[in-house]
C-alpha cells in the first residue's frame, strides 16, 4: 500500500489552511531552517484546539459540498457527476456541444480538463483527511477524551472512503494514500482497487464504531453510523460482496430509527395546489427536520449573509430554459415574468430559472412510468412538470398550454431548442419554487438554499434489493424495492419482474438526480449497454459510448508528473 502524497498535492494546492500547500524540501536534515509557525496558521498549528479540529471537519463537508454539489458553478463536473452520460440525461442546451458529456469518444480524452478534475478533486479531500487525522492523533492528550478523539477521526474517515469510491470507480487502480506528505513524490504507484477497497472498508469500519448514532450529531449535516452503514453498502456493492451488503444496509434499516416517510410532514405549503409525502420530502426546510426519518445524510446550505453563505446550482442544471423560447404564435412575448421595481423579468419564481444542462431522457421522462402513469406519486403532476403556459396578457395564448405545433411554418422553430433546450420534462424536486433569496429580477439565477439530500433511506432499500438480487433472492430484493414503490402508490412488482434493470429502473423513478448514476451502472455492469439503449440525445444518440468508456483515462498531466514510475494508461485511450 502506498503511504505517500500523490504529486497532485505537491504540485497544485495553493498556501493557505484548506488547499493545505506542503513545503517541498531538498535538505530534510537542516532542522536549523524549518519554520515554526506561531502566529499563522499552517498545517502543524491548525489542529491544536478542539476550534480547529472543528474547523477542519467543516472543511471536509465544504468540500464535498462544492466539488460534487454545486456549491459554485461547476456545469461539466457537477451535471456529470448526477446524470449526464448515463441512461437518464443528456444535455439539453446543446445537445452537440463538445462539453457536458455529450460525446464519450471526444470529451474523455487524457488531456481533458474535466477529466482531471475528476481526478484532481477526490485527491484534494484524501489529502485535507489525511492532514487532519494527522493533527487530530498529535494534538495533546488533554484535549479531547479518547472517544472524542476517534469520533473526530471517524467522520474525517468517513470522508477518505467516500472519495476512494469515486476514484476507483472512474480510474480502477489508483494510488491509496493514508498520509500527508510534505515533499515532492515522482514515483507513486497504482495500487490494484483490492487495496482501495480493503482501505474503504478499515475506514468505514472505524467509522460505524466510533461514529454517532443518528440523532446524536452535533450538527445538521454531520456524519453518523447511519451514513457510514450506508456508504460501506456501497462499497461491498462495488466488490459484489452481497452477503455483507445485505449486512450492512440492514443495520441501517432497522438499528437506528429510520423509515421511509409514509405521511405528510413539514409546514410548507403546496405550492402548485397539491402535494403529497413524496413533494413533502424535497420542499424547503423539510430535510433536517427531527420528524423526516428517512434523511440519513444532508448537505446543508445557508442563506447569503454578512459572513458567506452557500448555495447549490440544482435549480439552474434541471430546469428547463423557457423564457428563452421567443414569442407566442401570435408573436407576442411568450413569458411576462414577475413584476420587480417596476419591470417584468421573463422569469417566474415557482419555476426558476433554469439553462437546461440536464434534459432528462424519454426514457427517465416517459418510458418508466408506463403502467404507473397517474398512480405513481412520484410521476404527478407536482412532481414532473410536463405543461408549461404562456405568460402573455398581449397575446391570444395567454394562458393557454404552450403546443409548438400550433406555430405557423414562419415562425421558423428549431424543434431541438424547442424540445431539448426550452421546454421539457421537469423534475420539481430540484426546485424552489418562492425561495428566491438573491437577485429577484433574475429568480435568483437559479441558485436554491434549499438542503440537498446526500443519502435517503429509500437508496439504501434499494441498496439492499441489489444485494439480494446479486444473491439470488429474488422474493427478498421485492421486498425492499415494493417498500419504496408501496410508498409512492405504485403497482407492486412481482417476483418475475425483478432484476436488475428492473432494480435501475426503480432507482431512476426513485432517485434521479440524487445519486451518481455512473457508479450505480458501473458496479452493475450496465454503463454502455443502458446508454446506448436509452440516452436519446438526438444529434448523438448513445453518446458514441464504446465498451472502453467504462473506466475514465487516467490523467496525462498525472502521467506526467510521476516521472519515476511508468504509468500504463487504461485501455482505450
Amino acid at each position: 500500500m502506498t503511504t505517500m502524497k500523490f504529486n497532485y498535492i505537491t504540485a497544485k494546492w495553493a498556501a493557505c489552511l484548506f488547499s493545505l500547500t506542503m513545503v517541498v524540501s531538498a535538505c530534510n536534515d537542516m532542522d536549523f531552517l524549518e519554520e515554526v509557525p506561531k502566529d499563522f496558521l499552517a498545517p502543524q498549528n491548525a489542529y491544536n484546539t478542539v476550534e480547529g479540529i472543528n474547523q477542519g471537519i467543516t472543511g471536509l463537508h465544504f468540500t464535498v459540498r462544492n466539488d460534487w454539489y454545486f456549491g459554485e458553478e461547476l456545469q461539466d463536473v457537477g451535471t456529470i457527476y448526477k446524470a449526464l452520460g448515463t441512461d437518464i440525461a443528456f444535455h439539453g442546451e446543446d445537445p452537440n456541444s463538445t462539453r457536458f458529456l455529450c460525446n464519450y469518444v471526444n470529451y474523455l480524452t487524457p488531456s481533458s480538463e474535466y477529466v482531471r478534475e475528476y481526478w484532481n478533486r477526490p485527491y484534494r479531500l484524501i489529502q485535507r483527511v489525511n492532514l487532519l487525522v494527522e493533527g487530530i492523533n498529535n494534538a495533546d492528550e488533554s484535549l479531547l477524551t479518547p472517544e472524542e478523539r476517534n469520533a473526530y477521526i471517524a467522520e474525517a474517515l468517513f470522508f477518505r472512503a467516500y472519495a476512494y469510491r469515486h476514484l476507483v470507480s472512474f480510474f480502477g487502480d489508483v494510488p491509496v494514500v493514508t498520509e500527508a506528505i510534505d515533499f515532492a513524490k515522482t514515483d507513486f504507484v497504482r495500487d490494484p482497487t483490492s487495496v482501495a477497497y480493503q482501505q474503504m472498508e478499515e475506514d468505514l469500519s472505524f467509522a460505524v464504531e466510533h461514529l454517532p448514532d443518528p440523532g446524536s450529531e452535533k450538527d445538521p449535516g454531520r456524519i453518523t453510523k447511519g451514513a457510514a452503514y450506508h456508504l460501506l453498502t456501497e462499497v461491498y456493492l462495488m466488490q459484489h460482496k452481497y452477503t455483507e451488503a445485505v449486512t450492512a444496509a440492514t443495520h441501517v434499516i432497522n438499528d437506528f430509527g429510520y423509515h421511509l416517510m409514509t405521511e405528510r410532514f413539514g409546514s410548507n405549503p403546496d405550492v402548485f395546489g397539491s402535494g403529497d409525502v413524496y413533494s413533502d420530502l424535497f420542499a424547503y426546510g423539510n430535510q433536517n427536520l427531527g420528524e423526516n426519518k428517512e434523511s440519513i445524510w444532508v448537505l446543508q446550505f445557508e442563506p447569503s449573509t454578512v459572513i458567506g453563505g452557500s448555495n447549490n446550482r440544482w435549480n439552474r442544471a434541471f430546469a428547463p430554459a423557457y423564457f428563452r423560447m421567443g414569442n407566442t404564435p401570435d408573436g407576442k412575448p411568450a413569458f411576462r415574468g414577475e413584476l420587480v421595481n417596476g419591470a417584468y423579468t421573463g422569469y417566474s419564481d415557482s419555476l426558476g430559472r433554469g439553462v437546461a444542462w440536464v434534459r432528462p431522457t424519454n426514457f427517465s421522462a416517459y418510458t418508466i412510468w408506463e403502467g404507473n402513469w397517474n398512480n405513481d406519486i412520484r410521476n404527478a403532476k407536482h412532481m414532473i412538470k410536463r405543461d408549461f403556459y404562456y405568460d402573455s396578457p398581449e397575446s391570444a395564448f395567454h394562458g393557454q398550454k404552450i403546443d409548438f405545433s400550433k406555430y405557423p411554418a414562419s415562425a421558423g422553430r428549431d424543434a431541438i431548442r424547442d424540445t431539448c433546450q426550452y421546454i421539457y420534462p421537469y423534475f420539481i424536486k430540484f426546485a424552489d419554487p418562492m425561495h428566491v433569496l438573491d437577485n429577484e429580477a433574475t429568480s435568483g439565477n437559479g441558485a436554491s438554499y434549499k438542503d440537498v439530500y446526500a443519502m435517503r433511506l429509500a437508496e439504501t432499500y434499494l441498496f439492499r434489493a441489489e444485494a439480494y438480487i446479486g444473491l439470488g433472492e429474488l422474493d427478498l430484493a421485492k421486498e425492499d424495492i415494493n417498500a419504496v414503490r408501496t410508498r409512492s402508490h405504485a403497482k407492486p412488482a412481482t417476483t418475475a419482474d425483478i432484476d436488475i434493470d428492473y432494480l435501475l429502473d426503480e432507482r431512476a423513478r426513485e432517485l434521479y438526480g440524487e445519486d451518481c448514476r455512473h457508479f450505480v451502472l458501473r458496479r452493475t455492469g450496465k454503463l454502455v449497454e443502458r446508454v446506448r439503449k436509452y440516452n436519446n440525445n438526438p444529434l448523438n444518440p448513445g453518446l458514441n459510448i464504446q465498451d472502453y468508456h467504462v473506466l475514465w483515462p487516467i490523467p496525462q498531466e498525472q502521467m506526467d508528473l510521476n516521472i519515476d514510475q511508468q504509468w500504463t494508461q487504461n485501455p482505450g485511450y
